[in-house]
């Protein structure tokens, strides 16, 4: 039987910082207040190109903004939907690369 890593604001900022940062033109965010905010200015620039999905990763940045006034306890369910927000990501990323 597998078991599955569990998510952590580390690994989604891992995972995603630096194809976010190639939108925007910045070095990739290494914590998460600025992984947030990347998160918000890529967004726009995605929305302003034309390419579906940057409302997703807005609603990641408010997941990821407000993580820490979370109880422990509800923590893990608001990573679990911050990473189903960014699950396309790479998707708009190329995307955006090629308009």
């Amino acid at each position: 039987m597998s078991q599955t890593t569990p998510i952590t604001a580390e690994r989604i900022v891992a995972k995603y910082a630096t194809a976010v940062a190639s939108v925007i033109g910045e070095p990739p965010a290494t914590n998460l207040p600025d992984f947030a905010a990347q998160l918000r200015t890529a967004a726009v620039h995605l929305d302003r190109s034309g390419i579906n999905g940057g409302d997703e990763l807005d609603t990641a940045a408010l997941y990821l903004n407000d993580l820490h006034a979370l109880p422990a306890d509800k923590q893990q369910a608001w990573l679990e939907q911050a990473a189903e927000s960014l699950k396309d990501t790479a998707d708009m990323v190329a995307e955006y690369h090629l308009c």
